[in-house]
């Protein structure tokens, strides 16, 4: 067996075991719902018997998990750089699992417009949790109070904008690819807009 393959062998003994700890499950159960013997598990936890292929079908499914997470190995880019959009005083992060989803760090000074024909709207999901101060979330006529630590998730179909209360305030947020196309139209309109400001 070549190195790697012994690698991904013990990987994916680790996972099982870890998983079947997380749901607090022994031996008995996880070979119960998985149809195995106690023993067969044990020597498959163990490396002291060869992984089938059934067999890791049989356990992703008893795992509540997929075959495809139980044996996927580790990536080597952990670490992810934002990519700083200075024009606009944001940081992005791009999300590795899902392409389409985008992390955003914002800081606010100023409070959300109370006007609902200010507002956007457009297509997608939205999550944010707040870092530091006071955030406050229209959507539409409804008016959200947002502290530190405190997280809101919503469709950006309603009318939305968000802004601080009582000061600076830092957000993080999660847009699905809908929700980041809309906010990219958002910020190219609004970028034309002050560059026909500025020329005239």
């Amino acid at each position: 067996m070549k190195q790697e393959d012994e690698d991904l062998d013990s990987l994916v003994r680790k996972r099982v075991r870890a998983l079947r700890v997380a749901q607090g499950w022994s031996l008995e159960e996880l070979a119960n719902r998985a149809r195995l013997s106690q023993s067969s598990l044990s020597r498959i936890e163990n490396g002291q018997r060869r992984l089938a292929l059934d067999q890791l079908v049989t356990l992703a499914r008893a795992l509540d998990t997929s075959l495809d997470q139980l044996v996927e190995t580790a990536t080597d880019d952990v670490v992810t750089s934002p990519m700083i959009d200075g024009a606009h005083g944001l940081m992005r992060w791009p999300i590795k699992a899902d392409p389409g989803m985008t992390v955003m760090r914002q800081r606010m000074t100023e409070p959300p417009p109370d006007n609902p024909a200010r507002m956007r709207a457009h297509p997608g999901r939205e999550w944010l949790v707040v870092l530091s101060g006071t955030a406050i979330l229209m959507l539409g006529h409804r008016r959200f109070r947002l502290e530190a630590n405190q997280a809101a998730e919503f469709p950006t179909m309603m009318p939305h904008a968000i802004g601080a209360e009582g000061g600076p305030c830092e957000i993080l947020g999660i847009f699905d690819r809908d929700a980041r196309r809309g906010h990219q139209r958002d910020s190219d309109t609004a970028s034309d807009t002050a560059s026909d400001t500025a020329e005239t």
